[in-house]
């Protein structure tokens, strides 16, 4: 792939008034080493994709915007929550990109990684994976949370990149590629894998926020998870099946063994034991609803297909074309 090619940098942006100045001085300063030494084009910009945030941020965007040539922006017309920001951002790029880096507004993702990105990529990888190379700063019940979560992932079957969020690079022909995936649930982290396509990785540092809090507190990461895990696997539903395969045969157990019981006159009350099996397989089937009833849920929205996004202000018309 030949050098000088037009990078830009997408970065989903949720009340990040706070950090977004910052944010905004250190990628202009990578942005401009890197066309400074012809790694990229002079075209290349960092777009800020604003979810629907309640602060000044969009202002703030919009303020940038008009004073640094290398930075510009999208406004989503609601908050859609991070994976339909970031995937509109990546849809809008790819019209005038040929190289596409996504990372979050605040900072945790070293930008120094982007120079061995971009060899990676000019080396002929059209995906590069950031990945974190160690969780030492973590506190211990974030490293075991998040370390759980990536391991349960790979254990469900979904095929993803261990210590891997959504910083990456992204070819032109790769995110053209993700256009033709058409389903409402978004787990981007998933779906990279599918595409396929010739990838590599980057290990970097993870930092502290400069500025602001986490907007993905425990709650959300769970909720992440089981949607990451009922848009790729279908592995919880064969647990249901085995569960109740395995319950049925101990009931045909239970059936004959109280046969046999009867037989010989040694019938008992057995009050507790009755009352702990219906409290028992009552809670297994209503865990099982509850997995069947959340992908018949998927499969509702699915056949919806509403719009994942609406962009309501794009300043790329304004700039560039």
């Amino acid at each position: 792939m030949k050098k000088d090619s037009i990078l830009y940098i997408v970065v989903p942006c949720y009340n990040e008034e706070e950090v977004l100045k910052i944010t905004t001085k250190k990628l202009k300063t990578k942005l401009n080493n890197l066309i400074k030494e012809k790694i990229i084009s002079k075209e290349s910009k960092v777009m800020y994709v604003n979810d629907g945030s309640k602060d000044k941020t969009w202002e703030l965007i919009e303020e940038i915007s008009n004073k640094e040539e290398l930075f510009t922006g999208i406004s989503l017309s609601r908050n859609r929550g991070h994976q339909n920001a970031l995937l509109g951002g990546l849809l809008t790029a790819k019209d005038y990109a040929d190289v596409i880096i996504s990372m979050d507004a605040d900072l945790q993702d070293d930008i120094n990684a982007i120079d061995e990105m971009l060899e990676k990529y000019y080396d002929g990888n059209d995906i590069v994976y950031g990945v974190r190379s160690s969780r030492k700063k973590d506190s211990l019940f974030k490293k075991l949370t998040a370390e759980g979560f990536y391991k349960f992932m790979l254990m469900m079957g979904v095929d993803i990149v261990y210590n891997h969020a959504d910083y990456r690079l992204m070819s032109k022909r790769v995110v053209e590629e993700l256009s033709n995936f058409k389903e409402v649930n978004l787990f981007l982290r998933g779906i990279f894998p599918i595409i396929g396509f010739k990838s590599d990785k980057v290990y970097y540092q993870r930092e502290k926020r400069v500025a602001g809090g986490s907007k993905y507190p425990l709650k959300k990461m769970l909720s992440f998870a089981f949607d990451g895990i009922t848009s790729f696997s279908v592995k919880p539903i064969k647990m249901v099946l085995n569960i109740g395969i395995i319950i049925f045969v101990i009931s045909l157990i239970m059936i004959i063994y109280s046969i046999i019981r009867k037989a010989i006159g040694a019938t008992v009350a057995g009050w507790t034991f009755i009352v702990c099996s219906i409290w028992l397989i009552s809670g297994i089937q209503m865990l099982s609803l509850g997995i069947i009833g959340e992908y018949i849920g998927k499969i509702y929205s699915e056949t919806k297909q509403r719009p994942r996004f609406i962009i309501s202000k794009n300043l790329l018309n304004k700039n560039d074309k």
